[in-house]
């Protein structure tokens, strides 16, 4: 089992990289991966490194994309009532808080089943996410 310089498996420090981006916010996950990415020479462990701060900025994208259609309807239900007027979509507003809501659990999900499987160096495919990853390392 290898070692990282810190004394624990690369196992278990792929798992505290995982649940550092899901609960400790941008920088605690920020300090670890810079942390991996400079003293860490195990390949595996960049790469999950990479992949978790990847997936972090990916799910906190996702919310602020969808939530850029009920801004924008409310834009234009602004634009109605200066001309005295009234435009309002509540369906696609409910539609995408049911979204925004699917995508933090899918995130919160995801993030525990790779914490779990990094503990034997395993991991998940995210196809996307993955192609990113494997462009962007050695």
């Amino acid at each position: 089992m290898q070692k990282t310089r810190l004394g624990i498996s690369v196992g278990l420090m792929g798992c505290i990289t995982y649940f550092v981006c899901l609960f400790g916010g941008y920088v605690s996950a920020i300090l670890v991966f810079v942390y991996i990415l400079f003293a860490e020479n195990n390949q595996w462990l960049r790469k999950t490194a990479v992949k978790a701060l990847i997936l972090t900025i990916t799910f906190s994208l996702l919310p602020s994309l969808l939530n850029l259609i009920p801004d924008f309807i409310a834009f234009i239900g602004t634009i109605f009532e200066v001309f005295g007027g009234s435009f309002y979509l509540s369906i696609v507003t409910k539609i995408i808080n049911v979204l925004t809501s699917a995508v933090g659990i899918i995130e919160t999900i995801l993030f525990i089943i790779l914490g779990i499987k990094a503990l034997n160096q395993g991991s998940i495919t995210v196809p996307i996410i993955d192609d990113m990853t494997n462009r962007n390392t050695d």
